[in-house]
């Protein structure tokens, strides 16, 4: 096996480095061989990646965050280069849709043991996504969450993210067309297009979506008082976003998205932009999952 090993050593508050090295130990225990890449600063996994897809390897393997993840993907959509995955973010919840396990032994075996299977990506503008993109609520959430990060790690920061941006979220008023249909503008609490399920942590904000059915999940909540929002928390922690009065749930294949400079979530990373055009690229990734 051509293996290259691409670590992230700060993902999960510094916990990469240890489960790069642990990792490497144990190939070395079983006489694998493999080239070792460890990132020193953002967007270098994408051309490590490249690198690994240059030099024909059969596998590459991302340790690290949903972060990690996202930027591996970059270079390996529409390769032939499977994607192995090792959990060692804070968050880590594109895995929590495709079951791979968090344990780092147990995920190296499913890679070494396995065989990989098509996935679905996501192309927003003129990069691509694996889990989630959107806007409003969830964008102000990350903003709050991210210094929360520094103290407590899993669901922790995200629970701490969305009690702060209940206290100062105002709606947002964006354009929205979902497979062609005209644009209509609407005052949103939260957009969310998920391939996978889970954001933050582990918060269900697209329970139902599946990353290799060909479809988008989009979900479009309007806005809600304040106390609206306290009530319905709970619920939404349960999975059961769809259920409010709320929130139009709809499949989709691709949508188009308009507001200016409205501030968009893609894999966690909040980018600005006036227009957002996103489409499922169906078993565009081979991943290693169980």
């Amino acid at each position: 096996m051509n293996l290259h090993i691409i670590c992230n050593p700060i993902s999960g508050n510094g916990s990469g480095k240890a489960v790069g090295q642990k990792t490497m130990q144990l190939l070395s225990q079983r006489g694998i061989s493999a080239i070792y890449h460890e990132t020193e600063h953002p967007l270098q996994a994408i051309d490590f990646a490249s690198q690994a897809v240059r030099e024909h390897a059969d596998t590459v393997v991302a340790i690290g965050g949903d972060g990690t993840l996202h930027e591996v993907a970059q270079s390996l959509a529409d390769t032939s280069t499977a994607f192995g995955i090792i959990p060692a973010g804070t968050g880590n919840d594109y895995v929590k849709t495709i079951h791979v396990p968090t344990d780092p032994e147990k995920a190296l075996d499913l890679i070494l043991t396995g065989e990989p299977r098509p996935v679905d990506t996501v192309r927003i503008n003129d990069r691509l996504f694996l889990n989630e993109c959107g806007c409003g609520f969830d964008v102000m959430v990350l903003d709050y969450a991210e210094n929360a990060k520094r103290y407590v790690k899993g669901i922790l920061p995200y629970l701490h993210g969305v009690l702060q941006t209940i206290r100062h979220f105002k709606d947002i008023r964006i354009s929205l067309s979902i497979d062609d249909e005209p644009l209509r503008e609407r005052s949103i609490l939260v957009l969310a297009v998920g391939n996978g399920r889970f954001i933050g942590g582990g918060i269900p904000i697209a329970p139902e979506a599946i990353p290799d059915d060909g479809l988008l999940d989009v979900l479009c909540v309007r806005g809600m008082s304040k106390p609206r929002m306290l009530s319905v928390l709970p619920e939404l922690l349960k999975g059961k976003i769809q259920t409010f009065p709320e929130t139009e749930h709809r499949r989709a294949k691709k949508l188009c998205v308009e507001g200016k400079g409205i501030r968009v979530n893609i894999d966690g990373e909040i980018i600005a932009m006036d227009r957002a055009e996103i489409e499922i690229k169906p078993a565009s990734l081979l991943v290693y999952r169980p």
